[in-house]
């Protein structure tokens, strides 16, 4: 079985509005959380930091920790299904933006960017961890 750490970030602004990237690789797409993998050796806290920046434009501050979540990804369902099962360990945090613009990344896993409503959320094309996420944040009740 792979493993991937990665850390996340949930970011809302004044208007309640949540911070959202969108995703694609290969088949596999939707709208998802700023962050991404650990480079070997990062500590999760600057981890998502970075990729927050690269993904959004954004220069952000973390509030703390929301929680850590666990997802075992069969190998069928992955980009390449020769792969073996992926575990998923997602670290996920709070934070808020303290500088930049918002900005598409250039080359790299995320095509889109923009700021939404918690009803434009809810009918996004999302991956499960944004749910996962709003929960942990308090901003989605079953």
């Amino acid at each position: 079985m792979d493993l991937r750490v990665a850390a996340y970030a949930v970011i809302t602004d004044d208007e309640g509005r949540m911070l959202l990237p969108h995703w694609g690789e290969g088949e596999l797409h939707g709208w998802t959380l700023p962050g991404g993998g650990l480079e070997p050796g990062e500590h999760p806290d600057q981890a998502v930091v970075r990729e927050v920046f690269e993904e959004t434009g954004y220069h952000v501050e973390l509030d703390g920790l929301l929680g850590i979540d666990s997802i075992v990804v069969p190998s069928a369902v992955r980009v390449d299904p020769t792969q073996p099962d992926l575990q998923a360990l997602r670290v996920i945090y709070r934070a808020h933006v303290v500088a930049g613009s918002l900005t598409v990344e250039a080359d790299g896993t995320t095509d889109d960017v923009g700021w939404f409503a918690p009803h434009e959320v809810d009918a996004l094309d999302r991956v499960p961890a944004v749910d996962v996420a709003r929960r942990f944040a308090g901003l989605l009740v079953d």
